[in-house]
């Protein structure tokens, strides 16, 4: 009997002694992950510390040797003098006209199509499917050309109408895979319970569909939201007229005309992100959820 209970001890302090390397185990992989994320976070945001140091420091500061983060004499006034030098408000406006109008476009027309794909049974659903998606393996330079002949035809070129239309016409191929797989998890009772009551197709995605595709469309807003902010090539191609250029352009003219300037060039491009900055951490909770549920069903 002795020796029993003496095993039986011996069993049970070999198990907590496990128990403990284990969790000792488990907290220093923990550690670990967490300092190779922090320093990998580092890593990143070193350009956009540097960039706000810069910004706020006179020229001399910007280009002394050693380089340092530490800003002796913080210039506030960098910020308005930046602005000034060119019609910066203007760039930025005309960004937002760009941007509202092609994002709205896109947002409609990439949920109505996704609700096609993925809830109305129409001959050639899948095959068309299967091209759409393989739309996005084609480099966007292929397109440029045959694009620009295009809008040469219809007398678009030197208008916003090349930036803005596209995304009137379908939203693009990833947003409307999002939508597609976001609208195929939401249980099919729910539409069957509005076609007893009478509700038609559209009454079921704008009614229905729609407000429960709050994550999809936070997601599909910030891809879209960023995607028509920061280009740069095809107003490039389209626009002559440096007035009614967007932000992205207006950046680069700046760089060629102030560029010596290098702390007011980090003014300006600071500035020119915050709207992005703010409208990522506003949706953040619903962009990472729908990240998440646009992947529950196939």
């Amino acid at each position: 009997m002795k020796k029993a209970v003496d095993l039986r001890m011996i069993k049970m302090k070999n198990a907590f002694q496990m128990i403990i390397n284990l969790s000792w185990r488990n907290r220093l992989r923990t550690a670990l992950i967490y300092g190779l994320l922090i320093a990998l976070s580092v890593s990143f945001l070193f350009p956009v510390i540097w960039s706000i140091s810069a910004s706020l420091k006179s020229l001399d500061e910007v280009y002394e040797f050693p380089p340092s983060l530490w800003i002796k004499h913080p210039q506030w006034g960098n910020y308005p003098r930046a602005i000034s030098r060119l019609p910066f408000l203007r760039f930025i406006l005309n960004t937002l006209v760009l941007t509202f109008a092609a994002t709205s476009g896109q947002l409609l027309t990439s949920a109505m199509v996704g609700y096609s794909f993925a809830r109305l049974k129409w001959l050639g659903r899948d095959i068309w499917f299967i091209i759409l998606l393989a739309t996005m393996m084609l480099p966007g330079q292929v397109l440029l050309i045959p694009h620009y002949l295009i809008n040469y035809v219809l007398g678009w070129v030197g208008t916003y109408k090349p930036l803005i239309v596209p995304g009137w016409l379908g939203g693009g191929a990833f947003f409307i895979f999002l939508f597609r797989q976001f609208f195929r998890a939401i249980p099919k009772s729910l539409e069957d319970s509005a076609r007893l009551d009478g509700a038609s197709d559209w009454r079921i995605f704008w009614g229905i569909m729609l407000p429960l595709s709050k994550p999809v469309i936070v997601t599909v807003l910030l891809f879209s939201f960023i995607g028509h902010w920061k280009e740069f090539m095809a107003p490039l191609i389209y626009l002559s007229d440096f007035t009614s250029y967007p932000i992205s352009l207006g950046l680069r003219m700046y760089q060629a005309l102030e560029g010596s300037w290098a702390n007011y060039l980090m003014a300006a491009s600071l500035v020119a992100l915050m709207p992005l900055v703010i409208l990522f951490f506003v949706g953040q909770r619903f962009f990472i959820k729908g990240i998440m549920l646009t992947g529950i069903k196939g």
